[in-house]
């Protein structure tokens, strides 16, 4: 959907000739032009202001992805990485996450002590700063399709983390993909999925994801994983609930651990 535009105050003037109430004034009683140069500028503040109350700001399209309405649950899997290492100690050793915004992933893992940190950009790269390509060229990050199986050997990872990209699969996909990323993990997958009713990526899902963001419900996703033969990590879930607790970390995002 296209975002509404802005009113343009000075083609409205321009195609009316002339500023009435400024005119009305003129006819009464001869006032100075800075008067009339005040109260245009006015009416375009006014104008501007209403424009930015009623879309919320003025934001980028990225910008959308990551503070639209539920915010990005990669931005969560960033703040998580110290209490998923409390969680999953040796488990950490060697870590792929799949999802947009990756490179920012990546960087952070690369930076713990005695973690690897590899990435998949599920959908296309844009406007990268020098650190995320350096990342893509020496193959830290790859683009992939993840609606394909993901060009990695069985268990080559001992951690799989995926953020807002199992959002936007249909069952169709989610039924090839999930298990796939089950393959490519020794120890667990881990998985951050928006809750129901929030709304990410308004402005620029369609032509980003391909698809709105289908947003289910805990039970639906347990479901889901039973008959795909996951079992959610109870040892883990209780691990990573003590870590979150002890620095006062609530997640926005539904966070489940699976075994592999």
């Amino acid at each position: 959907m296209a975002a509404r535009r802005a009113i343009n105050p000075s083609r409205r003037l321009a195609d009316s000739g002339s500023v009435p109430l400024v005119s009305s004034l003129h006819q009464k009683s001869r006032t100075s032009p800075l008067l009339s140069i005040g109260l245009v500028l006015v009416g375009a503040f006014l104008l501007i202001g209403y424009s930015y109350r009623g879309s919320g700001g003025f934001v980028s399209d990225k910008e959308a992805i990551s503070r639209g309405g539920g915010g990005s649950c990669t931005l969560e899997v960033l703040q998580a990485i110290p209490i998923l290492k409390k969680a999953y100690g040796e488990s950490m050793r060697k870590v792929l996450h799949v999802g947009p915004d990756t490179c920012k992933v990546v960087s952070k893992l690369l930076k713990e002590d005695g973690v690897e940190g590899w990435g998949v950009e599920p959908y296309d790269l844009e406007d990268i700063d020098a650190s995320c390509k350096t990342l893509v060229r020496k193959g830290f990050v790859r683009l992939a399709d993840i609606k394909f199986p993901l060009p990695y050997r069985p268990k080559s990872f001992s951690l799989v983390i995926v953020s807002d990209a199992l959002d936007y699969l249909s069952p169709k996909y989610l039924n090839k993909t999930l298990p796939d990323l089950a393959r490519v993990s020794s120890d667990g997958l881990v998985i951050f999925a928006g809750y129901p009713g929030q709304q990410r990526a308004k402005v620029s899902e369609l032509s980003k994801f391909g698809r709105p963001a289908k947003l289910r419900s805990s039970s639906w996703w347990i479901r889901y994983f039973v008959q795909n033969g996951l079992e959610e990590n109870e040892s883990v879930m209780k691990k990573f609930e003590q870590a979150a607790s002890k620095r006062s970390y609530k997640p926005s995002c539904q966070i489940f651990h699976l075994s592999s």
